[in-house]
């Protein structure tokens, strides 16, 4: 009986409920913690892991698409999600525009797509000048969707107040 739990378990189909595309997650009929359907979520990400290889999606940009599915796929609707990631470190480069991305590793930036779903859904990204500062980088280099902040630390002292739920990614 076991055997034939786990072989539906992964006969599932990934779902994606409110990102399009990315950060697919799979229904878990067994699950007793769940979010609450009618909550309010407010959550700052501090995006700073950079990707293993830049020719893939950054592991941890897709998964703040996993996280909103998730939350989606457990009855929370789009509207009750409040999403805001601070760009930095390491990071900054999976968010740069396709000309210095692809300058400085020979493919177009493969997290554009992801970031322009994100988009779609309703977060905003900012990030951090003094990243940018420190790599030689020019805030014309990013990205045209994110917002361009004094820093990454700045960001989250000004939200994390709001009663936004600080995770880092």
């Amino acid at each position: 009986m076991v055997l034939g739990s786990s072989q539906a378990l992964f006969a599932q189909k990934a779902h994606f409920p409110i990102v399009e595309g990315f950060g697919g997650i799979f229904e878990i009929p067994e699950s007793t913690e769940n979010p609450d359907p009618n909550g309010e979520f407010k959550i700052i990400i501090d995006l700073v892991s950079g990707a293993e290889d830049p020719a893939q999606i950054n592991r941890m940009v897709d998964n703040i698409a996993r996280m909103i599915n998730l939350h989606g796929l457990g009855g929370v609707k789009k509207e009750n999600l409040h999403v805001k990631v601070a760009v930095h470190g390491g990071a900054v480069y999976s968010i740069l525009g396709d000309d210095l991305y692809e300058k400085l590793y020979g493919v177009k930036n493969p997290n554009l797509p992801v970031y322009e779903a994100l988009k779609a859904a309703g977060v905003e990204f900012y990030v951090c000048g003094q990243s940018l500062i420190a790599r030689d980088m020019k805030t014309t280099d990013v990205w045209k969707g994110t917002g361009i902040a004094l820093s990454m630390l700045t960001v989250l002292t000004k939200y994390v107040p709001e009663g936004y739920m600080l995770l880092r990614f």
